[in-house]
């Protein structure tokens, strides 16, 4: 991601300042912004307090993904992580934030197609976003699950064409467990061999799967 599409600021949340980073391709030189604005990709980061940070390996594979696809590439940090005021919330006050922050960004770049993404306790989250989504009847036009925290926290099924990836070799999240959350969905989930908790070694793979199903998602 270029350095000029980029940049970080505080929003006021609903309990305190949010740090936020967005990567914008309509914000790079020359380039015309109502060609290339996708989409908006909203990107949640794993838990806070076992050192998750919009910094996460894997969320800055997502954005960059994301971003090369023509979205706007929005990260949040937690309440409580780097610039972010507020304390952890169990999921709660977090659903509150990025509803909040969907807001915002839809202010800012207008009612443009909404991609939900998060990695483990981030996916939690979003799930609980895109159910909120769905009730106020402003759904996202995506969900990207990767490792999602099943087991650890109770997450509602899914809306149909929802993205899962999970690592096979996943020590942290158990591959069963997806499964069995994914099964009664009859929800695809897209396994890597051989593959951790992280991703160490299979970000490249994981960018590959995450960019070929959201340029066959019809979310233009």
């Amino acid at each position: 991601m270029k350095p000029a599409s980029q940049q970080r600021f505080l929003i006021d949340g609903p309990a305190a300042p949010l740090e936020i980073v967005v990567n914008d391709p309509g914000g790079e030189a020359g380039v015309d912004p109502t060609r290339v604005r996708r989409g908006l990709a909203l990107i949640a980061h794993p838990h806070p307090l076992f050192g998750g940070t919009l910094e996460n390996k894997v969320v800055q594979t997502l954005a960059k993904t994301f971003h090369l696809q023509g979205y706007v590439a929005v990260r949040m940090n937690f309440r409580g992580v780097g610039a972010s005021g507020g304390v952890h919330d169990d999921g709660n006050g977090e659903t509150d934030d990025w509803l909040l922050v969907a807001d915002e960004m839809r202010s800012r770049y207008g009612p443009l197609p909404l991609l939900l993404a998060g990695f483990s306790f981030g996916a939690y989250v979003q799930t609980r976003v895109a159910k909120r989504l769905l009730e106020s009847g402003t759904p996202a036009a995506r969900l990207v699950l990767v490792a999602p925290a099943v087991g650890r926290f109770q997450l509602d099924p899914v809306t149909e064409g929802t993205l899962v990836v999970h690592g096979e070799s996943d020590d942290v999240v158990p591959l069963p467990e997806v499964l069995a959350w994914a099964r009664p969905q009859r929800l695809p989930v897209v396994v890597l061999p051989g593959t951790g908790h992280f991703f160490h070694g299979n970000l490249v793979e994981l960018q590959r799967i995450v960019q070929h199903s959201c340029s066959c998602s019809g979310t233009e």
